[in-house]
C-alpha cells in the first residue's frame, strides 16, 4: 500500500502555529514501531513515558509482521499507552503511517524501539516551537551508543536547511528525535513514503519534503541514545542502501542539480557495490563521483574497498566514532 491523499485521515489538530495556540502544552503522539524486540522496545516505551513534559503523551505501539506482546494501559490520563498492528505496507514507513493515522494529537514523534529519549527531549522541543511559532518541524542531537563506545553527534546549528540536507543525511537528525505537527505532515509534507525500498532512508526523504515547507528548527543537544551495530537492521543491508540511494536520486531534483549532493550519492553508490563486490559498478559511480565533487571522500574509500579493503572494516572504524559511510 502507498501514501494517497485518500489514505489520510485529519483528526482535530492546530489550525494555526502561533503564540495563541502554544499558550497551552500541545498533546504528543509517539509513535514507536516495533519488530521482535520486545526487551528493547520496553526500554524505549518506558523513556517515553518518563519524560519531564507537562502535556499529554499518547504513545501508539506499532507491531510490524509480529505478534503484539504488550497490553494497552490507560490508567494514567496523560500518558496513554496503545497498541496496533500494522496496517499498511509492511516494514518502518507502514508501521509508522499506520500509527500517525491512528493519532489525533497536536504533535507527532517517533521513536525507534532500540533507542532512548533522555528525560528533557521532549520538553526542550517543544520550548523551541513555542520560541518559533512558524515552525512546523524540530529535532535533536544525538548520543551513538556502538560496541561499547558513546560518541555525541551535533550539528553546530540551529536551523537546518533544505540545501544542508540535500547535501548531507546530517545523521544527528535521527528519525527518533524527530517531532513536528501532525496538520502539517498531513496537509503539507505528507506522510512517510512507503515506496522507498524496505524502507531504507524513509526518514532522510521526510527531512528533505518537510525542509521544503520551511527550515527544520534543531535543538543541538544530545536528547536521544541511539543505538548501532547490532540492533539496527540496516546495519549490513548494502543492496537495499544502494537501491535507496538511487530511489533518493530520482525523486529530489535538488540532489541531481547540486554536485555537491549527487557526489555524496554517487560516493554512497560506489561504496556500497564495491563492499558487494561488484567491483566494475563501484568504479564507475566512483567516477561518477569524483566528477562531481573530487572532495568527497566516500570515493576513494570506495576504491580502497574495491581493491581489497574489507567494507565491513571501514563501517565498523567509522561507527565507533559516530558515523556511518
Amino acid at each position: 500500500m502507498t501514501t494517497r491523499e485518500s489514505d489520510v485521515r485529519t483528526g482535530p489538530g492546530p489550525t494555526q502555529t502561533g503564540a495563541e495556540e502554544l499558550a497551552a502544552q500541545p498533546s504528543v503522539g509517539v509513535v514507536i514501531a516495533t519488530h521482535n524486540r520486545p526487551h528493547l522496545m520496553r526500554r524505549a516505551l518506558q523513556a517515553v513515558l518518563d519524560q519531564g513534559y507537562e502535556g499529554s503523551i499518547e504513545v501508539v505501539l506499532v507491531f510490524d509482521r509480529c505478534e503484539q506482546d504488550i497490553a494497552a494501559d490507560d490508567s494514567d490520563p496523560r500518558r496513554v499507552v496503545r497498541v496496533l498492528n500494522n496496517s499498511r505496507t509492511p516494514g518502518l514507513a507502514g508501521a509508522r503511517n499506520t500509527g500517525i493515522l491512528a493519532l489525533e494529537t497536536d504533535l507527532v514523534a517517533f521513536c525507534d524501539d532500540d533507542d532512548e529519549w533522555l528525560p528533557s527531549k521532549l520538553e526542550r522541543q517543544v520550548d523551541r516551537l513555542r520560541q518559533s511559532p512558524d515552525a512546523q518541524f524540530v529535532t535533536t542531537a544525538m548520543v551513538v551508543s556502538y560496541d561499547g563506545h558513546e560518541s555525541i553527534r551535533l550539528a553546530g546549528k540551529k536551523l537546518v536547511t533544505l540545501t544542508d540536507l540535500t547535501r548531507s543525511r546530517m545523521a544527528m537528525l535521527h528519525s527518533s528525535s524527530f517531532v513536528f505537527w501532525r496538520k502539517s505532515m498531513l496537509d503539507g509534507f505528507g506522510l512517510v513514503d512507503e515506496t522507498i525500498p524496505q524502507s531504507m532512508a524513509e526518514d532522510w526523504d521526510l527531512l528533505l519534503r518537510a525542509a521544503r515547507e520551511g527550515d527544520i528548527e534543531h535543538v543541538d543537544e544530545p536528547l536521544v541514545r541511539i543505538e548501532w551495530g547490532a540492533t539496527s537492521y540496516f546495519n549490513e543491508a548494502w543492496r537495499a542502501k544502494n537501491e535507496a540511494a538511487e530511489w533518493l536520486l530520482s525523486h529530489h531534483p535538488e540532489m541531481r542539480s547540486d554536485d555537491r549532493a549527487a557526489a555524496l550519492q554517487y560516493g554512497k553508490l560506489a561504496f556500497g557495490h564495491a563492499t558487494l563486490r561488484q567491483r566494475r559498478i563501484a568504479l564507475r559511480h566512483v567516477n561518477q563521483c569524483l566528477r562531481r565533487n573530487w572532495r568527497e571522500p566516500r570515493a576513494y574509500l570506495a576504491t580502497a574497498v574495491a581493491l581489497g579493503l574489507p567494507g565491513a572494516w571501514v563501517q565498523q572504524t567509522l561507527n565507533r566514532r559516530g558515523h556511518g559511510v
